[in-house]
């Protein structure tokens, strides 16, 4: 069995932590039932150990050790690498923010730590990254190209790309997509993100694949709705997508995005996209959903779907944790980890317009181009779960 080394800003309840490795030590639960894992959490580091931690329990009980470094981690504290896979897990803790409201989480820092074993080691393994890849676009070009460089199998990113739909909608590769919208909630930067990655997960299967993005405008407030007047973002797109939401079908715009926020993104073949955000959480929006103007030029039609995550114990963790296994056993990466790197970056352009003053940010280093895989391996199967509806802890 493979030999998985975990390391972690911090492991409470309900952390990445917690509903990540909690899963490949506990199992996976499925539509089909719990899954046991394939491979096994050999080691840890744990960065931050607050008045909650669970990671010393759950060492003890699957008989884990905790290593004081990375390297050790990797190691076995020994003097090279002696791991199969590296789960880095760099969400939560308490770490500063910066003026962009940026949580600087130490995942550049890790994934040095990271590479540096396989480079003294002269060999690298599988490595998942959780959420995006860094706050900011140079550190997060640099743990992209560092891997490539030294031929380690690479993910990360959300687990919305792998939450449930209703109804299912998964474009086809080479779809005629003429725009899309995505909506979420939550602060820009934590949440944001998982947003984008819906969008992004979607609207890279149109046709000619992803070209990458040339510009990007955050705006917040009225200016949301001045936007969607001025043609700017489509509204009838964000109406489709909440239409499929239970409790807000119907409901005006306004009165389901409280405190709203628009990410405008231009790709750089002529695409646009939109990311709605409810930032205000007392009394507002808390899912995420998604419509796209599909259709060439005899026409077109609109797909719209809520994508939804599944409450306690988390299930849609449990299908991005299965991707994540797959690749430790396979050493191949289950979808592009291009598409985090993208909206990596689209994130950080969104942040630094808001900083700004809310003005257009041109992105020029976003020239990313890749392909979607035609499918993952692992997906959910079943009808909403009980119980199923936003969780803070996406």
């Amino acid at each position: 069995m493979k030999q998985i080394a975990a390391i972690l800003t911090e492991y409470r309840h309900y952390s990445h932590a917690d509903v990540i490795v909690g899963k490949f030590l506990k199992g996976f639960p499925t539509d089909e039932g719990m899954r046991p894992a394939r491979v096994r959490i050999a080691s840890m580091y744990v960065d931050q150990f607050p008045a909650a931690d669970m990671s010393r329990d759950m060492a003890s009980a699957y008989n884990v050790p905790i290593f004081g470094s990375i390297r050790q981690a990797l190691t076995l504290g020994g003097d090279s690498l002696a791991v199969d896979g590296v789960l880095i897990i760099g969400e939560h803790g308490d770490y500063p923010w910066n003026e962009l409201e940026q949580h600087l989480y130490p995942r550049k820092y890790f994934m040095e730590q990271v590479c540096g074993v396989f480079a003294q080691s002269g060999r690298a393994v599988p490595v998942f990254n959780d959420k995006h890849l860094s706050y900011n676009w140079a550190d997060a070009r640099w743990m992209y190209d560092r891997a490539r460089q030294l031929g380690a199998p690479y993910m990360a990113g959300s687990s919305l790309p792998l939450g449930y739909r209703s109804p299912w909608v998964e474009h086809a590769l080479d779809t005629p997509l003429r725009e899309a919208v995505a909506i979420g909630y939550s602060g820009l930067d934590v949440y944001g993100f998982h947003a984008l990655e819906t969008l992004q997960c979607m609207v890279e299967r149109r046709i000619g694949g992803e070209t990458g993005v040339a510009a990007v405008t955050c705006l917040e407030g009225d200016a949301v709705w001045q936007a969607a007047r001025a043609g700017r973002w489509s509204r009838q797109l964000a109406e489709a997508a909440t239409a499929q939401i239970p409790g807000v079908a119907g409901v005006p715009l306004e009165e389901v995005l409280l405190g709203p926020a628009v990410f405008l993104i231009e790709y750089r073949d002529g695409f646009r996209g939109a990311v709605l955000m409810c930032v205000e959480r007392e009394g507002g929006f808390e899912t995420f959903g998604y419509a796209a103007r599909v259709g060439g030029d005899g026409g077109s039609e609109v797909q719209a779907c809520e994508v939804f995550l599944g409450g306690d114990p988390h299930p849609h963790f449990s299908y991005l944790s299965l991707n994540v296994e797959e690749m430790f056993v396979t050493g191949k990466p289950s979808y592009p980890v291009e598409r985090t790197l993208l909206t990596t970056g689209i994130l950080e352009a969104a942040l630094i317009s808001r900083h700004r003053g809310h003005v257009r940010v041109e992105t020029p280093h976003l020239d990313v181009t890749y392909r979607s895989y035609e499918s993952v391996p692992w997906r959910p199967t079943g009808p909403r779960p009980v119980g199923a509806s936003a969780t803070p802890w996406a």
